[in-house]
Order: C-alpha cells, then structure tokens, then sequence
C-alpha cells in the first residue's frame, strides 16, 4: 500500500510538472571576464494578452574598451529581435546609441564593442517582437512612413553597466 501511494504521488508530481508552464527565457551577458544571467524586466506572450512577473535590470561592471558578449536563447533567436546598446565616453561624457535587428532566427549573440577605448558600454537592452502591432482607437493599425505596422516588443531583458 505505501508503495502505491508513493508511486501515485510521484505521477502526480510529474504530471503537474508536465503542465507547468515554460519559465521565461533569459539572457547572458558576459563582460570583463563576468557574467551574469536576465530575467525579462516583462515578458508577455505572442500576441501580448498575457504577462509575466516583472524583473529589475541586471548590474555588470565592465571597464572602458571592453565589449560585452550577449547570448539570446533559441526561444528568442528564432523570432525577430533587437538590440540597443548605449556607450558613454568615460573622457568627454559623450553618450552614443546603435542599434541592431536580427530577422531570420540565425543570431543567437551579439558582441557590442566600444567605439574607442575611452566609451564603455553604459546600458545595452535585447527587444523580442511579438506577433502584435500596435492600433489606434478605432482599432487601425499604427503604420510607419512606409506603410508598415508598427511591431510591438514583447519582452525586454536590461543589462546596466555598474560601473556608470
């Protein structure tokens, strides 16, 4: 008999855990010989009707002139995504921004590398587009000046350069 109730209650842990919903996909960011892992600050499904937990931005103190490595899981690679990395010269406090979309699900990482020696990288941000478009009102599409939708993120994942 205890072996049957042992048996029947770890069935039903396997199969609540079978139905458990998949955890939100993280990102990696690895900088002067650190790492460290991202929750998104939120993650929504597709078509943005359902919403997880939100998170904070993750800290990495990363020196002048040195690149950050960012490693996007499958999950995030296979759907178009972008990154937005911001540099600050550590000399003049100059702040620049580049920006980067990966469409076809082949990118998985991204280096972002200082302009020169003097920039760090300040703030780098991964956008993973959803299915939905942003609408107006009256329930239009929101277009671009070529006609296009405009495409609504569904997670964002934050690094913050600690040493900013």
């Amino acid at each position: 008999m205890r072996r049957a109730v042992g048996a029947l209650l770890a069935c039903a842990a396997l199969f609540v855990t079978g139905c458990s919903a998949a955890p939100d996909p993280e990102v990696t960011f690895y900088g002067d010989g650190d790492a460290t892992v991202a929750a998104p600050l939120i993650y929504c499904d597709e078509v943005l009707k359902k919403c997880g937990d939100e998170h904070r931005p993750v800290n990495l103190d990363v020196r002048p002139g040195m690149p950050v490595q960012v490693s996007v899981p499958g999950s995030v690679a296979d759907t178009p995504w972008v990154i937005i990395v911001q540099y600050l010269n550590t000399e003049t406090g100059k702040e620049s921004v580049e920006q980067q979309a990966f469409t076809d699900g082949s990118q998985h990482a991204y280096t972002a590398t200082p302009p020169t020696p003097q920039d760090r990288v300040a703030v780098i941000e991964v956008q993973q587009i959803g299915a939905a478009y942003g609408v107006d009102q009256q329930g239009n599409p929101i277009v671009d000046e070529n006609g296009q939708p405009q495409l609504v993120t569904r997670g964002i994942w934050s690094l913050q350069n600690s040493a900013s």
